[in-house]
This record gives structure tokens, sequence and C-alpha cells, in this order.
């Protein structure tokens, strides 16, 4: 069986060709048969469409990934993630590196390529950081995150009601209402308390 995985860290993400839709039509390019998705930060171990991925593989399947950091974005992680494909006797093929060859030369290039991914994201991680703190001193009324957006009491409600009575389903909702799901709950929270 041809796999194929896919995975960014937010819906949002469509830069350097990292979006789902372009990941799935690489992918599809290759003929995979099953395409695994998670929309989840490498960083964390909590994906659970990978998990069910490396569950459903079998000696003599085929995976197919877009980049090396899309499956894994620290050493360690990888290494297992990769170890774990192996040793059921599937192949890797990492479509902007090659096919993945469990031999010392191949191993070497792995561990090179996660390392630098590693790297790369605590890097980011420093500079946002710093970011950060320099806006802080620039400004002492800086607060992290988006700046809360009002909601027009009477359109949610209207598209509450539309979602209660199952003509629209609460993610469309918040696509129109321009909200996340969190803050769709959040303010059917503060109604109730009202």
């Amino acid at each position: 069986m041809i796999y194929g995985y896919a995975r960014v860290s937010t819906k949002g993400q469509s830069m350097y060709g990292n979006g789902l839709e372009a990941q799935i039509e690489e992918l599809n390019k290759h003929h995979c048969e099953v395409i695994f998705q998670d929309v989840y930060s490498g960083a964390k171990r909590d994906r659970p469409e990978l998990q069910k991925l490396l569950d459903t593989l079998q000696s003599g399947d085929y995976l197919y990934v877009c980049k090396l950091d899309r499956i894994a974005r620290s050493l360690k992680d990888g290494l297992e993630i990769i170890d774990t494909i192996v040793n059921k006797g599937c192949k890797l093929n990492i479509l902007n590196i090659g096919e993945f060859s469990d031999t010392p030369s191949g191993r070497l290039t792995i561990n090179i390529m996660l390392a630098i991914s590693e790297f790369e994201r605590k890097i980011i991680k420093e500079r946002t950081q710093a970011g950060k703190e320099i806006a802080k001193e620039n400004n002492p009324d800086y607060k992290e995150g988006r700046k809360l957006k009002p909601i027009d009491q009477s359109k949610f409600l209207e598209y509450k009601q539309l979602v209660d009575n199952k003509k629209i389903s609460m993610r469309k909702a918040c696509r129109e209402l321009g909200i996340s799901t969190h803050k769709y709950y959040a303010e059917v929270e503060r109604m109730a308390l009202c």
C-alpha cells in the first residue's frame, strides 16, 4: 500500500509549499492511496493522524512525505519515527531528499537534516521571544496574541440559531463570523452566564 503524510502547524500555513493542499497535490502525484493529515505543531508529540499512520503501516508499505520537517522537527523524534517505519519493513521517501536508505550514509544524511530542522526551530523561537521582549520594552501596554475583535451580537445570535437548528455547521458559522471555534464556544458560554 502507498501512503502519504501531510502536516501543517496551523490551518493558515501555506507559505513555501507547506500548505496542506500543496502537500496533498504533491503526494497525489506519487499515487498515494491514503493520505493522513495533521494540523499540529511538529514540536508537539500529539499528532493523532501520524500515530494512526504508524499503527497502520505493514511490511512492504511505502510512505511518502513532502519534506522531512513535516514528519518531525527534532532529531530524537525524527529518529524514533524513522526507526518505527524501517523496523516495520516499510520504505520511506522524503520527496525533497529522496528515498531513505537504512545505511550508514543514509542515517548520516537524516541525522544532519533533522539536526538542522531542530536548530532552525530553536532559532525561530529565540528570535520570536527576543522580538516580544523588545516590543514590551518599547510599549508598556504590549500584550501577546491577537487583539480581541468585538463580535456583532445580533449576527452571532443569528448564526448560533442556524447552528442549533442544524442548518449550517458550527465551523462554517465560525468562518463566516471570522472567529475561531474556541471563540465561538467562549461566546456561547458567556451568553449562558448572562
